[in-house]
């Protein structure tokens, strides 16, 4: 049996591979432990957040299908950090897990040029230093000119709950155990690493009254493709918050914590840490939010967001019934932690080749990553490098300049990570040109010179494109006059086109309206683009200038004494790194793994310091 790719694992790395080899006309075949769970949310059942929102836009622009099969699944989505500025911003959704899954097998099924098959891959075929194919635990072999690795925390998987611990991968499905030896014995550098879950409720259980409820917006869609009428059944989430009595049931049987009694050795994730962490690292907080997620519209299983764990459950039990609203809450599923192998992602190439094993590509959390959005960026990738490879093309490769999988990428392949790798909007130095909501502005022609995004797409990508300049240069033609100003509540001595005054800040796209009667009518994200472009077009401007002098100034000496403390805007991490290793230049700083953003900060720091002391 001959395929030309052969992906391993069905999750979300492996079916965003998949998906890309098939569509760019390879015969494709992925491997799957168990076809029921296909893209399973083994953690929170939701798609978006800081940083990861932005992934998801930029996969969709590329081609990907993460952003389409969440807007056909979502219980809701919303906007968070809407208080604050664009580059921020960023959308989540509420996943129906189970529709997530099927919803994804179908578009799977119906490919043509992908077959799934359920199976347990135990070892990769590899011939004079190039992969030709995987074994089965059946003894099957399976002949492929490429293979991606996509198999999550799933290599040598083993649950803690409390005091027990057994070999198991998330959710109670198998782990996996040779295909692991296999890698260690092919010589690749591994390491282990640990994440965790929350246990799971009963909604009926919960009493809503002494929780805040979250509703999601209507008119948000991820996917910058989505028909705009479809209709969403709006779900809500909920809001609660932890106790003192949480905290200390937590302090009581901190010895009973693996993470604690030293049961696990392996390092967990420090953006999502386990709730027993929380406690420990900030002693003086008595309570922590918490979000009551439910699961999908087909199940009354709530998700306990904020209490990862994995103290026993009888603990457990206790710590929920401390929580407004759980006193009498019934668990389903308890919380655990999962230890697992995965490869130390310096070692690849920023292709996602595997150097040693020629046609071998790797992606997901198997490269050190955590999340979902993470995976399916990396899998994207990996797809369309293993038919570049098959067709001797040169890789795609991604500038961090260009969008945070270029971020993700950069952080990974060229600094390595000592813990679950998670991306967030403060890794990224050019946060403000790598927004959400252009997206496709910045990478839909790359997808189209991939081969990803076909006529349709891009003909309504054009069509956008051209609303929005368009509708930028009627802004700044039409003008209005002092009186129609103060009609909005603002002061103007002399005519004003209607782009300045929508650079104040009290003043609207939409405010707009009632001064401009020759308004066009515009799709939602075409209107929020024009008003982002035209209202921070100062900013937008100065970062870039800030990006350009940033490349200049890579060789700028760093002073041996300087007092990391006193320089403002660092993050804890960056300043912590930048103390204990005291980087000579900032070019220095940054291939030694301070983030791009720190060492952005770090040399506008010394700049005005060398202006000031007249050294410039």
């Amino acid at each position: 049996m001959q395929f030309d790719v052969v992906v391993v694992g069905a999750g979300h790395a492996g079916v965003e591979a998949a998906l890309a080899a098939s569509r760019l006309g390879k015969k494709t075949l992925i491997l799957t432990l168990n076809l029921d769970y296909i893209t399973l949310m083994a953690c929170n059942p939701s798609i978006g957040g800081p940083g990861k929102a932005q992934l998801v836009r930029e996969i969709d622009a590329l081609g990907g299908e993460m952003a389409q099969n969440i807007d056909r699944t979502a219980l809701q989505i919303r906007m968070l950090n809407t208080s604050k500025g664009p580059a921020v911003r960023s959308l989540r959704a509420q996943a129906d897990k189970v529709a997530y899954q099927n919803h994804m097998r179908r578009v799977l099924e119906r490919e043509p040029n992908l077959e799934l098959r359920q199976a347990i891959v135990k070892r990769l075929l590899v011939k004079d230093g190039r992969v030709c194919g995987v074994l089965t635990n059946s003894d099957m072999v399976i002949e492929a000119r490429a293979v991606i690795l996509a198999t999550g925390t799933y290599l040598r998987g083993e649950v803690h709950i409390g005091e027990s611990r057994y070999l198991s991968g998330p959710q109670g499905q198998l782990p996996v155990i040779e295909l692991a030896d296999n890698l260690r014995d092919l010589g690749f550098q591994i390491r282990r690493f640990k994440t965790g879950t929350p246990p799971r409720v009963h909604g009926d259980s919960i009493d809503f009254s002494k929780t805040e409820r979250q509703d999601g917006d209507p008119r948000l869609f991820f996917s910058f493709w989505t028909d705009r009428a479809h209709k969403r059944e709006e779900v809500p989430c909920w809001l609660t918050q932890t106790t003192a009595r949480t905290r200390e049931l937590v302090l009581e049987n901190l010895d009973r914590a693996p993470m604690y009694s030293g049961q696990i050795q392996s390092i967990g994730p420090r953006y999502c840490p386990s709730f027993e962490t929380k406690v420990c690292q900030f002693p003086d907080r008595e309570s922590h939010h918490i979000f009551l997620e439910p699961e999908g519209r087909h199940t009354k299983e709530f998700y306990v967001g904020g209490l990862s764990t994995s103290l026993p459950e009888e603990v457990q039990l206790e710590m929920l019934a401390s929580i407004p609203g759980l006193e009498k809450a019934k668990m389903m599923r308890p919380g655990y932690a999962i230890e697992y192998d995965c490869l130390v992602p310096t070692q690849l190439e920023y292709s996602l080749a595997v150097p040693g094993v020629e046609g071998l590509f790797s992606a997901g959390q198997i490269n050190g990553t955590s999340g979902y959005e993470e995976a399916a960026g990396q899998g994207l990738l990996a797809g369309v490098n293993a038919v570049r490879f098959l067709d001797n093309q040169p890789p795609v490769t991604i500038d961090r300049s260009e969008a945070y999988l270029g971020v993700l990428l950069d952080d990974l392949v060229g600094k390595g990570t000592d813990e679950p790798y998670r991306l967030m909007t403060s890794r990224a130095e050019y946060r403000l040109l790598l927004r959400q909501d252009n997206a496709d502005l910045r990478l839909v022609e790359l997808g189209r010179e991939i081969g990803l995004i076909d006529d349709r797409r891009y003909a309504a990508f054009q069509q956008k494109k051209a609303q929005i300049d368009e509708e930028q240069a009627r802004l700044n033609s039409t003008m209005v006059t002092p009186e129609e100003v103060r009609s909005l509540g603002e002061n103007a001595n002399e005519n004003l086109s209607l782009a300045q005054l929508l650079r104040r800040p009290t003043i609207s796209y939409g405010k707009l309206a009632a001064i401009d009667p020759e308004r066009p009518d515009l799709p939602y994200e075409v209107a929020e683009e024009v008003e982002i472009l035209i209202k921070y077009e100062g900013y937008i401007k100065k970062q870039e200038s800030q990006v350009a002098r940033f490349r200049r100034q890579e060789g700028r000496s760093i002073p041996k004494d300087l007092d990391w403390a006193k320089v403002p805007g660092l993050s804890i991490e960056g300043r912590d790194k930048l103390a204990q290793l005291r980087p000579a230049t900032l070019g220095d700083a940054l291939r030694r793994g301070i983030t791009p953003a720190d060492v952005a900060i770090l040399g506008i720091y010394l700049e005005r310091g060398e202006k000031a002391s007249g050294r410039r």
